[in-house]
């Protein structure tokens, strides 16, 4: 493939609904412009961006890949992004390097969940769009039906410039609106041939056509006094204002297509070369909001948008050229680490294949292999220059699940492997429970989190099992007692002996533990005095109650006796642990439950029953706010009831609603729940006690 200039390349992510064909849409335009040989198809495997085992597998797009075409004397780089909305996050990362969102809405369905997310994300990053009504040969598959759906979800500035030639299974062609022809399809060549617009749809077309004219007037004020003026617009005032009107996100045109059957695919690949803005006109953005067009004569930076874990080829970096060129076997400094980094092969990806290229020019999409430090979301660039381009913004995980290996020795190889796999989603997080001592995964939701677990076990070998995590409760005390204890053993010889009074009081919430030495008079000796110390810090950890470490209060030792000699550390320390259990039986120890700061968004359909839902989890309504046709409810609720919340919103509202909770506070648990956690806790421990054994 020869070198592209800014001028002459279109970048676009098709994005959507999973389901809608964004994976076999790539592949048919890729087909069609010639870049590969064969007709993949998902079913199959056989596709180009879906080449992931896990992907093939389950006949999903689960990470975004890149390839690309040549079309009239063009260059067109494809992003094939997730339309499942536990991985959502990777598709937003592709909006951020591309100058144009291709939005494909299934024919049957409409607009779905995902299809209004990326539309917003397209919204905030100010992207046109282009709409491409797919799967129009299936049964049921309506135009008036989805435009319908469309302009009720994104408003009147969704206008066709295609109509389909025939329904459902006889649907073989499309009507140019702009240029009012009409072109069929037949086979999977998908080779157009020129048709008259039939009679049955010259009054339709013509309908919309003005329609369409209608539109790109309103979008422009010069072409308003000439549409006023004459009644209408020439060809070449329609092709230039509504490429104006698309850039400037005042029209979103649509056209038809099925991607299964190859109609429509070569005015799909005229729509992208002649509406899509170049990565010159357009940009990415930056921190301040505005854009950086690409250009060929600065100082060569790149921003890195993607990371791949490749268990062969290690690291592999994607990038967009910012502005230079970027050059094989270069040094550049990642700005955001402070660390030179030396580029080897610069290649093109058409999905994992690679070609090996001289150079990258700005505006154009590469990648990069084994780079030391650089990872998503850094800018490389001449020491010295940088580009203040917009972070990328990952969500923060909503669900966490325990993992353990299946074989004994394997926590190494899974903290290796998991890092690796963080690097590609930083989406995910893994950590160990400093409580719990459980190693914990946590994702955007149970599909996401396993998803990663077979990525771990295809790419590393390492095989693990899921559970859902431990509850880190803790114990707390809610009465002040004075307490003693002794320890006395005569063994022959030395014995042992210590004796300690402790006071022991309760603290505000977050206070941890207090230990006060208050001995006078020699009562106990100094050196001894850690050792109480210790013995209380083991015994509180192992708590009293149900196993969980105890909290928020204070231990004053204020007295005891010694024996010249006969005490020791040893004895002090079980002296402590003797007080211990001596005060806290009679302090009124209770459970403590982490409560979590929730925010859940939903349509505002759904908000009645979503708080009653959240009421019956014990969570307190904290407030609600409306976002357009949308409300954001915050609550606190406590974690336990929020384990299986992501199953229930995703059936409540059918995949529309999102949440997001992070830590909050502690509080008491109920009264009437503690039985059942203290039972829970004793069962846990003695099968782990068995399993030890």
């Amino acid at each position: 493939m020869k070198v592209y200039d800014a001028q002459s390349i279109r970048n676009v992510a098709l994005v959507g609904h999973s389901g809608a064909g964004k994976t076999q849409l790539v592949s048919a335009l890729l087909f069609d412009a010639g870049a590969v040989n064969r007709f993949g198809r998902v079913d199959d495997g056989t596709t180009v961006t879906d080449y992931d085992e896990e992907e093939i597998a389950r006949k999903h797009t689960l990470s975004c890949s890149l390839a690309c075409a040549e079309w009239n004397r063009h260059k067109i780089n494809f992003i094939d992004t997730p339309g499942m909305g536990n991985f959502l996050s990777d598709s937003r990362a592709a909006l951020r390097v591309v100058d144009a969102a291709v939005v494909v809405v299934d024919g049957v369905a409409g607009v779905e969940v995902s299809t209004e997310k990326m539309w917003t994300a397209a919204d905030e990053l100010e992207l046109p769009r282009l709409i491409v009504l797919n799967r129009l040969d299936r049964e049921r598959a309506s135009l008036e039906r989805s435009l319908e759906s469309l302009r009720t979800a994104f408003g009147r500035a969704v206008i066709p410039i295609q109509l389909p030639l025939g329904e459902e299974r006889d649907f073989k062609g499309i009507v140019d609106l702009v240029a009012m022809k009409g072109w069929t399809f037949s086979g999977e060549a998908g080779k157009p041939a020129e048709a008259e617009v039939p009679a049955s749809l010259q009054e339709q077309a013509r309908t919309a056509r003005e329609a369409l004219i209608e539109m790109v007037a309103e979008a422009d004020d010069s072409l308003m006094e000439k549409f006023f003026d004459a009644g209408t617009l020439t060809h070449e005032e329609l092709v230039s204002g509504l490429s104006r009107g698309i850039m400037a996100g005042r029209i979103f045109p649509l056209l038809c297509a099925s991607a299964t059957i190859n109609v429509g695919m070569q005015p799909l690949l005229d729509a992208i070369v002649s509406y899509v803005p170049s990565p010159a006109s357009h940009g990415v953005m930056m921190n301040d909001g505005s854009r950086l067009p690409a250009s060929d004569g600065a100082h060569p930076t790149a921003f890195v948008w993607k990371t791949v874990a490749d268990p062969f080829a290690g690291r592999i970096t994607m990038f967009r050229v910012l502005t230079g060129t970027l050059k094989a076997d270069s040094t550049l400094q990642n700005a955001m680490r402070e660390a030179p980094e030396r580029l080897g092969h610069l290649v093109l990806l058409q999905g994992k294949t690679q070609t090996n290229v001289p150079e990258v020019k700005a505006g154009d999409i590469g990648a990069v292999a084994k780079l030391k430090e650089t990872l998503t979301g850094d800018v490389l660039a001449d020491k010295g220059t940088s580009a203040g381009v917009a972070p990328i913004k990952f969500p923060e995980p909503v669900i966490s699940y325990a993992i353990e290996p299946k074989s004994r020795g394997d926590e190494e190889k899974i903290s290796t492997s998991m890092h690796r796999l963080q690097e590609e989603d930083p989406s995910i997080a893994y950590r160990r429970d400093p409580q719990t001592k459980e190693l914990l995964i946590a994702g955007q939701g149970q599909l996401h989190i396993e998803v990663t677990v077979a990525k771990l076990k295809r790419r590393f070998g390492v095989e693990v099992l899921l559970k859902p995590p431990r509850i880190p409760y803790r114990e707390t005390i809610t009465a002040a007692v004075e307490a003693h204890g002794r320890h006395k053993k005569q063994t022959g010889g030395h014995g042992q002996f210590g004796d300690c009074k402790v006071k022991f009081e309760p603290l505000p919430r977050g206070s941890e533990f207090q230990f006060v030495d208050d001995i006078f008079g020699g009562s106990i000796p100094r050196q001894f005095v850690p050792a109480i110390e210790k013995g209380l810090q083991e015994a509180r950890l192992r708590g009293f109650l149900a196993g969980y470490p105890m909290v928020d209060f204070r231990a004053t030792v204020f007295d005891g006796s010694y024996h010249a000699v006969d005490s020791s550390e040893m004895s002090f320390k079980m002296a402590a642990s003797l007080a211990f259990k001596d005060g806290m039986s009679r302090a009124r120890p209770t459970l403590l439950e982490p409560v979590m700061d929730v925010e859940v968004y939903a349509p505002s359909d759904f908000a009645g029953d979503l708080m009653g839902d959240l009421n019956s989890r014990r969570g307190r309504i904290g407030g609600m706010d409306t976002r357009g046709a949308s409300t954001v409810i915050r609550a606190k609720v406590p974690m336990q009831e929020m384990l299986t919340y992501e199953q229930h919103l995703t059936s409540a509202t059918g995949g529309r609603g999102s949440y997001h909770m992070e830590f909050s506070h502690y509080e008491e648990v109920p009264q009437h729940l503690h039985g059942k956690i203290i039972a829970a806790s004793k069962a846990e421990r003695g099968h782990e006690a068995v399993e030890e054994a």
